[in-house]
């Protein structure tokens, strides 16, 4: 089997001016996924037991594609994917992506607020979730002018940054096969209050494993794994 470090990145040409462009953070994502991605496991799960992942914020659908394209690569990996996100226009750009990718119709998308619209069928069905989530705190214009775009979606985090993560902390394990092992990735920052964060991750009987970190310009940019916490 090609390593999967040598895979080509996924082609990316269809965005809209709502849509988040892949960026530094899309990028760790998918770097560190072709580093623990083998023949044989995932990240140390056995690569067979991965049965349904789900790239929740879509976005351009770049994770998505990436174990898309694992999938052509590797016989043994052979899992559906779901790819969610709020805006229809990230949905209609991803699934333009997946058709540029040679992958159309392979995708399965939710247009959904986190899981808010997700249906009954997929609870405790996903092996692994990943959330490249709005982790920025919100600007004070846009707070005190309540002017928020489609395109703060992207990076608003809300006033704390971590409104978001914490309210997908709040839902996830309802979507997670608890019966495996199981994996949620999701990426942060430390412009927010991360003692916050670690703290709710704790009490929702996770385990946080930093798996990256970036800097970037004002910030770093982290890369999460999550674990459930053995009883």
């Amino acid at each position: 089997m090609p390593k999967i470090n040598l895979l080509t990145d996924p082609m990316i040409i269809h965005g809209g001016e709502n849509v988040y462009s892949p960026s530094d953070d899309s990028f760790l994502l998918i770097d560190y996924f072709k580093k623990i991605i083998t023949e044989n496991h995932f990240d140390g799960i056995d690569i067979r037991k991965i049965k349904n992942i789900l790239d929740l914020g879509t976005g351009t659908g770049i994770i998505a594609l990436l174990f898309q394209m694992v999938k052509l690569k590797n016989p043994k990996f052979n899992p559906k994917i779901y790819a969610s996100d709020i805006l229809e226009e990230a949905l209609r750009c991803a699934r333009l992506n997946e058709k540029a990718n040679k992958f159309e119709n392979k995708i399965k998308f939710v247009r959904s607020d986190l899981f808010k619209s997700f249906p009954d069928n997929l609870k405790h069905v996903f092996d692994v979730i990943v959330f490249n989530p709005p982790y920025l705190p919100s600007f004070q214009s846009v707070k005190e002018k309540n002017n928020t775009t489609k395109i703060d979606y992207s990076w608003d985090g809300g006033e704390h940054g971590n409104d978001v993560i914490i309210k997908f902390l709040d839902e996830v394990k309802n979507f997670l096969n608890m019966k495996n092992g199981c994996h949620v990735y999701f990426i942060s920052s430390d412009r927010t209050d991360l003692r916050e964060l670690n703290e709710k991750i704790e009490n929702k009987g996770f385990k946080n494993n930093i798996v990256g970190k970036k800097h970037v310009f004002f910030e770093d940019i982290i890369l999460n794994r999550l674990n459930l916490r053995e009883s």
